[in-house]
């Protein structure tokens, strides 16, 4: 296999020792296998794969990984696992991530994310060796009043739904062990650094969870019937998996290199002009499938969803010389092209992905 170690801006990635948590999911399994071709030694940890079909499911065969399947709460398991493998790198991914699951279990969710996120970054203080630590949260950490602005990192927490707030909760713990065990001002003699990256809501091939919209979309595709939509005129910041994790990957070896400079918090979003409405989106799927149609599902008593959410990327832009490649038009079609691909195929055509995106 073609390897991309060439490309000079992810050069130092080569024989480094990376260790994910959430690599079963679906922006976990594009990174290992993006890691991969990128010539890192990786070591995976997270639950088992909830879908059989997802990305995970059909890569992990093909690369090679050390695959630990355990829980991110099993704090005595993670600090074994993390202080064995002395990583150069973390990208901390696990998570309860769903908005509408949070409500049905929404002290697991807190469990999971900010507690979970603490039991990572306990194990980091742990080790006696330099450590670059990515924690990723979401766009939906912010106190979202609905308007149409633009939240950059320096806004307000907070969180409507019980994943929101778990996510800003996670912020916290992430600022409380900066200042607390990984000051900067000591790093001479910890070597450890840690920011965290907001992500708009991503999308792409691979991704099988339940009450997300492209998934959601696919499977009503596939079995010929309309797509049940939601909130048609609710507006996110859309965007392919890559894209972010493009963001996540270089922010790690710049936080590496100049730690007093990178560390803090970073938005990864689309452009402030394109922000999609659901509909929109919903639209663009079915032209690029060939055929199907929607029907508007709102419920007035669903749980409460943010209607109208954007992020500002202008730090990660200045910061880190940072864009996105790929318009949301893009981003879709890039998803439903992988969604058509035969089962045989789904392997390198999302190795063609990667390479492609790199290369833009």
């Amino acid at each position: 296999m073609e390897s991309l170690v060439n490309d000079n801006s992810f050069l130092n990635y080569k024989d480094k020792k990376v260790f994910v948590t959430g690599h079963t999911g679906f922006k976990g399994a594009w990174l290992i296998n993006w890691l991969y071709l990128l010539g890192a030694n990786i070591k995976g940890y997270a639950l088992e794969p909830k879908d059989e079909k997802g990305l995970f499911s059909i890569i992990a065969p093909k690369i090679e990984f050390e695959n630990i399947i355990a829980d991110i709460r099993d704090k005595k398991k993670l600090q074994k696992e993390i202080l064995n493998f002395t990583p150069d790198f973390i990208f901390h991914l696990a998570a309860q991530a769903l908005v509408r699951e949070s409500y049905e279990i929404p002290s697991e969710t807190f469990e999971i994310n900010a507690i979970g996120t603490a039991n990572v970054l306990e194990a980091v203080n742990m080790l006696n060796n330099k450590c670059t630590v990515i924690v990723v949260t979401t766009d939906k950490v912010y106190e979202n009043k609905e308007i149409d602005y633009h939240y950059k990192e320096t806004d307000e927490l907070g969180g409507y739904d019980p994943y929101s707030a778990s996510k800003a909760a996670t912020e916290i713990v992430v600022s409380s062990f900066r200042y607390s065990f990984f000051n900067l001002k000591k790093h001479q003699e910890h070597q450890k650094v840690i920011a965290s990256v907001r992500a708009g809501n991503v999308i792409g091939g691979g991704d099988w969870s339940k009450d997300r919209l492209i998934p959601d979309i696919v499977r009503s595709l596939k079995a010929s019937e309309p797509v049940n939509v939601r909130n048609p005129l609710s507006v996110r910041p859309w965007q392919h998996v890559l894209e972010p994790l493009s963001g996540y990957l270089l922010l790690g070896l710049l936080l590496n290199k100049e730690p007093y400079t990178f560390s803090g918090a970073y938005n990864f979003g689309p452009l402030p002009n394109d922000h999609l409405p659901v509909n929109e989106l919903v639209n663009l799927a079915l032209e690029y499938w060939g055929n199907g149609s929607w029907n508007d599902t709102s419920d007035p008593s669903q749980p409460h969803e943010a209607g109208l959410l954007k992020l500002d990327i202008t730090k990660a832009k200045s910061v880190l010389n940072w864009l996105p490649k790929l318009t949301s038009k893009d981003a879709v079609e890039w998803t439903i092209e992988w969604y058509k691909q035969h089962e045989n195929d789904i392997f390198n055509y999302t190795i063609q992905q990667i390479k492609t995106y790199q290369l833009k």
